[in-house]
C-alpha cells in the first residue's frame, strides 16, 4: 500500500480543515438562529401602518350566521378582514411572498401582474391569478369562508414558469379589534398565532411551515428580513405589544411539478387559544369540500330570491353581484345592520388620529344608506332581511328625542355627531313600505314623526323642514331631497298612525306635510339663477330664498363663497320618485337640462353626474388621493357617480321612457369581478397619468352597497314600471 506525498497529504489536510470550518461555522449558525427564535423581536413597538386602498376587486363572506368572518380583495393580495362583526376589521394584510432564496423577493401587491374573476356568477368566490412581471412563476389563489366556523381559507398553487424552485412565504398584518398596534404575537408549534385582549387569530399551513417569525413592521417583521438578502435570517418567537407582522414558510412548495398545491387557514375567536382550534377544525377538512358548501350556501340564498327580472337580463351577472353584495354586507351577530362599504377610501384609510384610527368611515351604518338597501331587498324579494333593517333602524333611535344618528357601528354606538333629517324620516317611508305596522315599531314612528314636527335649529332658529345637514353631509339649509324625504315620511307616518287607532297624529303631521309640499317652490326653486332663464331647482337654499344670491362654501377645496344660485343638484329628483312632484313638472324638466349641462359625464361606457357643482370629493386631477384641502384650490374633484345614473333611470321610467341605458352603464361600470365602486373617473384632462378608464371605478370606495343597490332598484323599477319605493299612500296624495 502506498504512502501519500507530502503535497497530497497537505493538500488533504487543508481541505480537512477548511471542511471543519466550514460545518463548525454551519453549525455556529444553526445554533444562533436556534437561540434567536426562542428570543423575542426588537424593534417593537414598530412603524405605524395604513389600511389598504379602497378600490377592493373581491368582498366575500359565508351565508351562514355561524361564520363572522368577512374579506377583502385588493392589489392581488387579502386585504381587511372583518371579525367579528362587519365594523370591525381584525386584518390588516394577509400577502404571499416569493422568493428565490438568492437573487430576488417579490411580494403580490407589489410585484405582480394581477387578474381576479369570480368563476361562479352565483356565488361571493373568488379567484386570484397573480404572475410575476419577471415571467419566473405564477401564483393562483382561492378564497372563502368556513361556513361552520370562523375561518377564512385560501388554496394557493406556485407555478414555476422558468423551471425553477422558489419559496412560498405568508406574511400576516393583523390588526386585532380594529387596532394594529397592540397586537401580540407567537410560534407555538408550527401556528403563527395572534391576540390583543379582545380577539385572536391563528394561522395555519398544509403543508406546514417549516420556518416562522413574529416582528414589528419596519423593523424586525419577516418581509423587511426576506427584502434584504432573501432569506429569513431571523426567527423570532415572539413579538409584542406592538404592530404586529407575522411570517410563516410553507414548506415543500417549489412551485415544480407536484410541489405545487398549499392550503393556508386563518382561524379567528375571542383568544389565540379559541382561534387556533377554530383553525384546526377548519383546515381538517379539503378545501374543496368547504368551498362547495361556501357557493351552495350562495345559490340556496338566491334561489330565495325573485327570479331576476326581465328588465335585467342583459346584465344578469351585476344584478346577481348586486344581490349578493347586498346580502354580504348585512351584520351577522346585529342582524338588519348593513355597511355603506367594506373599505375606507383615501385619508379614511390612511390612519389620521380620530378620522381613520380606529377605522369608522364606511364600515358604518347611515339609516339613509338603510333605506336604499331595504327598498332594493324588498324589490329583489328578501323581504326577510329587509324587515330586519326597519327592526335595527328602530332599535338604534336616539332616546328620548326620537332622532336617529348620523352614523353608528353596526352594534349601534353612533360616530359621527350630525342631524340629518331626511335620516330621521327615511326609516318612517322604509317600516311602511315593508309593512311593520306593529305598535312598538308605530312608538318609533311617532317619536320620529314628532321629531320632524317640531325641530327648531338651535344655531339658526330655522324649523324644518330645514336640516342642519342635507344627504351630501357637508351642508345645512332647505334640500329639496331632505324635504322630499320628510314629507313622504310624515304621510307615511299619518298612515301607521291611523292603522294604531291614532287619528290625532295623523292628521296633524298630514297637515304639515302638505304644507311643506306646497312650499318646495318657495324654499328651492329660483327664478333668477344664472343657469336657465327658466326657474329650476337649486342644491339647497341656506335662508329659504332662492331668488337670493346668498352665498356659502362648498368644502373640499372648493369656491369658499358661491352664490347658492350657481349650485345645483341631481337630488332634487326624489321629488318625483316618492310621488311628491310629477315627472313633467316645468321646473323639473326645465332642471334635469341644467343639471346635464354642468354635471353630466360622457363616458365610454354611458353618462354619469357629479354629485353638485364645484363638488371636491375625488381624486385629485392626477389620480391622487382626495385629502382635506383648504378652501378655492380646487385641488380633489368629483367624479361621476354610478347611483346617480340609476336614479336618473328610475326618473326616465316615471315618465315611461326607457331605461336600458342607465342600467347598462352602470352595469358596465362594475369591475372584473363585477363589483361596483361609489365614483367613476369622468374623463376630464389630468395633469398627470389619470388613475383609470373614463367610466370605471376610481380609488373610491369599492364596493359601494348603496351603487349595486341602486342597480337592482333600477332593474325592479323598470319591470314594475315606477319606482319600487314610490308608495300610493304619498302619490295618490299629491299627483292625483
Amino acid at each position: 500500500m502506498s504512502r501519500p506525498t507530502p503535497v497530497v497529504a497537505a493538500a488533504a489536510l487543508a481541505l480537512l480543515v477548511a471542511g471543519s470550518t466550514a460545518s463548525a461555522v454551519t453549525a455556529s449558525g444553526e445554533v444562533a438562529r436556534a437561540e434567536e427564535a426562542r428570543r423575542p423581536a426588537p424593534g417593537g413597538p414598530g412603524e405605524k401602518t395604513v389600511w389598504t386602498e379602497a378600490d377592493k376587486t373581491g368582498f366575500g363572506t359565508a351565508a351562514t350566521r355561524r361564520s363572522n368572518v368577512w374579506f377583502t380583495l385588493q392589489q392581488g393580495r387579502t386585504s381587511e378582514v372583518f371579525y367579528p362583526d362587519l365594523s370591525t376589521p381584525s386584518v390588516r394584510n394577509l400577502e404571499l411572498v416569493v422568493t428565490d432564496g438568492a437573487t430576488f423577493t417579490d411580494r403580490e401587491s407589489t410585484d405582480m401582474r394581477h387578474r381576479v374573476r369570480r368563476p361562479d356568477a352565483r356565488s361571493l368566490g373568488f379567484t386570484q391569478v397573480n404572475t410575476a412581471r419577471s415571467g419566473k412563476y405564477r401564483l393562483t389563489k382561492r378564497l372563502v369562508t368556513d361556513p361552520a366556523r370562523d375561518a377564512l381559507r385560501m388554496r394557493v398553487r406556485l407555478t414555476s414558469l422558468d423551471g425553477g424552485r422558489y419559496q412560498l412565504y405568508v406574511l400576516h398584518d393583523p390588526a386585532l379589534g380594529n387596532d394594529g398596534s397592540d397586537d401580540r404575537g407567537r410560534t407555538p408549534g408550527h401556528a403563527l398565532v395572534a391576540e390583543d385582549g379582545q380577539a385572536g387569530t391563528a394561522l395555519i399551513s398544509r403543508p406546514a411551515f417549516t420556518a416562522t417569525s413574529n416582528g414589528y413592521l419596519g423593523e424586525s417583521d419577516g418581509w423587511t428580513d426576506l427584502a434584504g438578502d432573501h432569506r429569513l435570517d431571523h426567527r423570532y418567537a415572539s413579538a409584542g405589544p406592538g404592530n404586529l407582522v407575522q411570517t410563516g414558510r410553507v414548506g415543500g412548495v417549489t412551485g415544480r411539478p407536484d410541489h405545487r398545491d398549499a392550503t393556508v387557514t386563518l382561524g379567528f375567536g375571542g383568544d389565540a387559544a379559541t382561534a387556533r382550534g377554530t383553525a384546526r377544525a377548519a383546515a381538517a377538512s379539503p378545501f374543496g369540500g368547504t368551498a362547495t358548501r361556501y357557493h351552495r350556501g350562495w345559490h340556496r340564498y338566491l334561489s330565495s330570491l325573485r327570479a331576476v327580472p326581465g328588465s335585467a337580463a342583459a346584465v344578469r351577472r351585476q344584478y346577481l353581484a348586486s344581490a349578493l353584495v347586498l346580502a354580504a354586507a348585512e351584520d351577522k351577530l346585529h342582524p338588519g345592520a348593513i355597511v355603506a362599504s367594506p373599505s375606507a377610501p383615501w385619508v379614511w384609510g390612511d390612519e389620521v388620529d380620530g378620522l381613520s384610527s380606529p377605522s369608522g368611515a364606511y364600515h358604518l351604518v347611515w339609516s339613509r344608506d338603510a333605506y336604499q338597501f331595504g327598498t332594493a331587498l324588498w324589490a329583489q324579494g328578501d323581504r326577510a332581511r329587509a324587515r330586519r333593517v326597519v327592526d335595527w333602524l328602530f332599535s338604534v333611535q336616539q332616546k328620548p328625542d326620537g332622532s336617529f344618528p348620523q352614523n353608528s357601528t353596526v352594534g349601534g354606538q353612533p360616530v359621527w355627531g350630525e342631524l340629518q333629517l331626511d335620516e330621521v324620516a327615511l326609516p318612517i317611508v322604509l317600516a311602511h313600505l315593508v309593512g311593520r305596522d306593529d305598535g312598538t315599531t308605530y312608538a318609533g314612528v311617532k317619536k320620529a314623526a314628532d321629531f320632524l314636527a317640531g325641530f327648531v335649529d338651535e344655531e339658526t332658529g330655522r324649523a324644518a323642514p330645514y336640516s342642519p345637514q342635507e344627504r351630501w353631509e357637508n351642508q345645512s339649509g332647505y334640500s329639496p331631497n331632505s324635504i322630499a324625504a320628510q314629507i313622504a315620511g310624515l304621510v307615511c307616518a299619518a298612515d301607521l298612525a291611523r292603522r294604531n287607532g291614532d287619528d290625532a297624529s295623523a292628521e296633524r303631521w298630514l297637515a304639515l306635510a302638505d304644507e311643506w309640499q306646497s312650499r318646495v317652490p318657495d324654499w328651492t326653486v329660483t327664478s333668477t339663477g344664472p343657469l336657465s332663464d327658466d326657474p329650476y331647482f337649486l342644491r339647497l337654499t341656506k335662508d329659504g330664498d332662492p331668488d337670493a344670491g346668498t352665498t356659502y362654501g362648498i368644502g373640499d377645496g372648493g369656491p369658499s363663497a358661491v352664490d347658492q344660485r350657481r349650485v345645483v343638484d341631481p337630488s332634487f329628483l326624489d321629488l318625483v320618485r316618492y310621488g311628491i312632484e310629477p315627472p313633467d313638472d316645468p321646473a323639473v324638466r326645465n332642471t334635469l337640462g341644467v343639471v346635464d349641462r354642468d354635471l353630466r359625464v360622457r363616458t365610454p361606457n354611458g353618462p354619469f353626474w357629479h354629485r353638485f357643482s364645484f363638488d371636491g370629493y375625488g381624486e385629485t386631477r392626477d389620480g391622487g388621493q382626495w385629502d382635506i384641502t383648504e378652501p378655492d384650490t380646487g385641488t380633489t374633484l368629483g367624479r361621476g357617480w354610478p347611483l346617480l345614473t340609476g336614479e336618473r333611470g328610475e326618473y326616465v321610467v316615471t315618465r315611461g321612457g326607457d331605461a336600458a341605458r342607465y342600467l347598462r352603464t352602470m352595469a358596465r361600470s362594475a369591475g372584473p369581478s363585477d363589483l361596483i365602486a361609489e365614483q367613476v373617473w369622468d374623463g376630464r384632462p389630468p395633469t398627470g397619468r389619470p388613475c383609470c378608464p373614463a367610466g370605471e371605478g376610481t380609488r373610491s370606495a369599492t364596493p359601494l352597497v348603496w351603487s349595486h343597490a341602486g342597480l337592482v332598484r333600477l332593474a325592479w323599477t323598470m319591470q314594475r314600471g315606477r319606482p319600487v319605493d314610490q308608495q300610493a299612500v304619498v302619490a295618490d296624495r299629491y299627483l292625483r
